[in-house]
């Protein structure tokens, strides 16, 4: 078990640790799929949107809407159909309508009276704007894919976030729902790691590519990670 006293800081990924992502990713990529071949069953859909988006990822640095316009014409290429324009935005567009999972908010507003809290996400600076308010509650440090020029696993957006949270990586603690975008690079640059292990139709990988990392600590959800970090922590004045 972790001594959460030993923190300052908590880091968050974003869109599937906060954000119901896969929930969002279904919204736009079901019809798209629905009106060009039968449909594919759920886990097969995130398998092949983590192997799409990472692809997308690894190469130059890009915009995000650019990413997920790729993502869905990489779904047309690999299961023989071309998608119009608008089908093509539909992703990228949705974002805006991502909504938290329910215990997100709730345990955010716990965290916050106890420690600094931060975003570290693999997204635009204005599809983040949009997705803020959502999350009900005030953060200290917002670091971005855009802001970086790089998408996690890479160390920049790592290395951008601990020079503008500006305390020592021992005191920060990094949650995440991806092994690959987050506990592995986290903790390669010394920060322990929770990993959330949200419900999803493919279990223990979700939407991102697979990988192999031993967090600090497991959780299913955010309501646990508050439950355990609330009752020892020292308030921060």
């Amino acid at each position: 078990m972790l001594n959460f006293d030993q923190f300052e800081v908590f880091t968050f990924d974003c869109y599937g640790t906060l954000i119901d992502w896969e929930s969002g990713i279904f919204s736009a990529l079901r019809p798209i799929l629905a009106a060009h071949r039968p449909s594919i069953p759920d886990a097969q859909l995130l398998e092949l949107y983590g192997d799409l988006e990472a692809f997308a990822e690894a190469g130059p640095y890009r915009p995000y809407r650019d990413i997920l316009e790729s993502v869905a014409q990489g779904f047309g290429q690999r299961l023989g159909f071309a998608l119009t324009p608008q089908e093509a935005r539909a992703l990228p567009d949705s974002v805006q309508h991502w909504r938290p999972w329910p215990d997100t908010v709730a345990a955010l507003q716990r965290l916050r009276q106890h420690f600094r809290l931060a975003i570290i996400s693999n997204i635009d600076d204005d599809l983040f704007a949009a997705t803020r308010p959502h999350l009900g509650v005030q953060w200290d440090s917002v670091i971005t894919a855009q802001q970086a020029r790089c998408y996690k696993p890479g160390s920049a957006i790592f290395r951008l976030a601990l020079e503008n949270i500006g305390t020592d990586p021992a005191r920060i603690l990094h949650i995440g729902q991806s092994i690959y975008h987050d506990v592995i690079p986290a903790q390669s640059l010394g920060l322990a790691t929770v990993w959330v292990n949200r419900p999803s139709p493919r279990a223990g990988v979700g939407a991102v590519k697979p990988a192999q990392g031993r967090p600090d600590l497991e959780v299913p959800d955010l309501k646990t990670l508050a439950d355990l970090a609330t009752p020892s922590a020292a308030k921060i004045g």
